[in-house]
């Protein structure tokens, strides 16, 4: 359910646009897809050269909220699942995106943009498992 007192359209769409221009210029200046699997999975097996920009991107991942905390109150995190279910969800996910060739950074951010019908087809995959899953938890299991 949206809460549509607290909607924010424009830092929605602020942030949106930071993403494309972000994506778009790393495709651009490195030719490579900003997939956060695949970024990441480079640093388990790592190539010589191919460290640093890897890292960097990581880092900048998770220091950006930082960042931000400096220059605004980050919001309040609540999550309604037991740390069980966390830990299966990510192994899913994880699995997933092995089978998925790709994340939903990859496919979807860049993916789509690009017009390709594999990243299409994994998007539609990721979606209409994300509707039957929500069903099955939220109506059918409890």
């Amino acid at each position: 359910m949206i809460d549509w007192t607290h909607f924010t359209p424009w830092s929605s769409l602020a942030g949106g646009l930071l993403i494309g221009v972000a994506t778009a210029m790393f495709l651009l200046f490195n030719g490579r897809v900003a997939g956060i699997s695949g970024i990441l999975g480079g640093l388990l097996r790592p190539k010589a050269g191919d460290i640093g920009w890897r890292l960097a991107f990581v880092l900048g991942l998770l220091g950006a909220p930082l960042v931000y905390g400096l220059a605004a109150p980050l919001p309040s995190v609540h999550i309604d699942a037991d740390t069980a279910s966390l830990i299966v969800a990510g192994l899913l996910v994880g699995v997933g995106t092995r089978y998925g060739s790709g994340c939903t950074s990859g496919h979807g951010v860049c993916g789509l943009s690009r017009l390709s019908p594999r990243s299409m087809v994994a998007v539609a995959s990721f979606m209409l498992a994300g509707f039957v899953t929500v069903f099955l938890v939220r109506h059918l299991i409890g």
